[in-house]
């Protein structure tokens, strides 16, 4: 057997890192291995500064000068698909109906939205957008759907990395799936 001075590699092994003390490289742990609950905990609070940092809510209150909240955004991008009647509005919304009331008499106010009576049930009202509420709603979801500089600028080797990693996070992803190491 060859022997070999630490910090020098082997065919077979990675170099010892100074010091001596071997560490494995992302992706290469053990499968089944007990993962480092600190470790974790520090990807997410990253994950999370990112995500808060860069909210286009207050973008989205200046182009769209709806005020603050995101019920109205929340409203108008509810009905991009179609009218809703106000109770299904409000439920999509997370809202109970008085409050949906409020954000749809702002938004009608503001020219965005219309209510007529619903052609399933006379008693009630359907919400639908008007045509200045079909263009806030697509301002909106460009805003939305824009990812911040700090993503856009990445090297497109890191982003189709992170998408895999990110994929492997999905609740759509299959039960065994792994990421591939790095």
């Amino acid at each position: 057997m060859q022997m070999h001075a630490p910090g020098q590699s082997s065919p077979s092994r990675r170099p010892t890192p100074p010091g001596g003390e071997r560490t494995q490289p992302p992706g290469d742990a053990a499968v089944g291995a007990s993962p480092d609950p600190d470790l974790a905990r520090s990807i997410w609070e990253s994950m999370s500064a990112f995500v808060l940092g860069n909210d286009p809510a207050d973008e989205l209150r200046r182009a769209l000068r709806l005020g603050r909240g995101r019920g109205r955004v929340k409203a108008l991008i509810s009905l991009a698909d179609g009218p809703l009647s106000l109770a299904e509005l409000a439920r999509r919304i997370g809202a109970d109906p008085p409050y949906a009331t409020v954000i749809v008499n702002e938004l009608e106010a503001l020219g965005l939205l219309s209510r007529s009576p619903d052609d399933r049930d006379r008693r009630r009202k359907a919400v639908e957008l008007t045509q200045d509420g079909r263009e806030a709603v697509r301002k909106a979801q460009d805003i939305i759907a824009r990812p911040p500089a700090p993503l856009r600028d990445m090297p497109a080797a890191d982003l189709a990395r992170l998408s895999e990693l990110l994929g492997y996070l999905s609740p759509q992803r299959d039960a065994g799936a792994r990421p591939a190491a790095l």
